[in-house]
């Protein structure tokens, strides 16, 4: 296979649990990637669904991993919904369901928080919803407010199996309203937006790395972006054989991507 393509990229948009770690172990190679790739002149951002948590906090986890990680180059779909909200519903008030760490990020923003008649409602990764979350919701949606989700991922995987995330906690919220969410995050449009307008390249400049189909390749497949499957997450090759999305490359790990990047240096 010809790999000239990845060795021009100028950008590679890395998932994080389940392709430069896992949990709180650093899959072998990921720190190796990220300065191959620096010494060549390359960049990366690390992109994670997960809304439950602040750029901040993750930065804490990457430099406690070893892996140097400036705020910067650290971007999650609650920061998708901001850059979302500030350019296409500017001024907008919004009633937000989510952690103290997402309220933390929309009120550092500037976002328009209130808990009275809201133009727009958003949902996160909530960890701390309650009854009284879910009840408010529903009357403002069912009272025209706009409801937008920060993902769409159903499931959150942790060492005990899985918690249930904002998918399913919109799914809730849509039955009793009627009403279906517009899910930001990956693999929505709005994602490569939000990392064209902070970067300023292009789709043809950028890589997506991840381990799972449904988001981080479905990402680059219906965006025209190239894509890279690690197979050290969710995804095995049986799951590949039969999956309707099919990512660019494919690699058993991140070791194999920088042993690429080295050779083509």
């Amino acid at each position: 296979m010809d790999y000239t393509e990845l060795r021009n990229k100028k950008l590679f948009v890395l998932d994080m649990d389940g392709t430069i770690y896992l949990e709180e172990t650093v899959i072998l190679g990921a720190i190796e990637f990220i300065n191959t790739i620096k010494a060549q002149g390359k960049d990366y951002l690390f992109f994670t669904n997960n809304s439950s948590k602040n750029s901040s906090m993750y930065v804490d986890k990457l430099n406690r991993l070893g892996f140097e990680t400036p705020i910067e180059k650290i971007m999650t779909s609650g920061g998708v919904t901001i850059d979302f909200l500030k350019s296409k519903r500017p001024g907008q008030s919004v009633y937000l369901s989510g952690t103290p760490a997402l309220e933390q990020s929309f009120q550092e923003n500037g976002i328009r928080l209130t808990d009275e008649n809201p133009d727009i409602v958003v949902i996160g990764f909530d960890l701390t919803l309650n009854y009284e979350k879910i009840d408010k919701m529903c009357h403002f949606i069912r009272n025209g407010a706009e409801f937008i989700a920060t993902h769409p991922d159903v499931n959150c995987p942790v060492e005990k199996g899985y918690l249930p995330d904002c998918g399913a906690m919109c799914a809730m919220i849509q039955a009793s309203t009627g009403k279906s969410p517009k899910y930001l995050g990956k693999p929505h449009i709005e994602t490569i937006e939000a990392i064209l307008r902070i970067t300023g390249l292009q789709k043809k400049d950028i890589a997506v790395v991840g381990d799972r189909l449904a988001t981080d390749i479905a990402l680059g497949v219906y965006h025209q972006v190239t894509s890279i499957l690690m197979l050290t997450g969710a995804t095995s090759r049986d799951d590949l054989a039969i999956s309707d999305i099919q990512p660019s490359y494919v690699f058993d790990s991140i070791a194999d991507l920088a042993d690429l990047m080295k050779k083509g240096g």
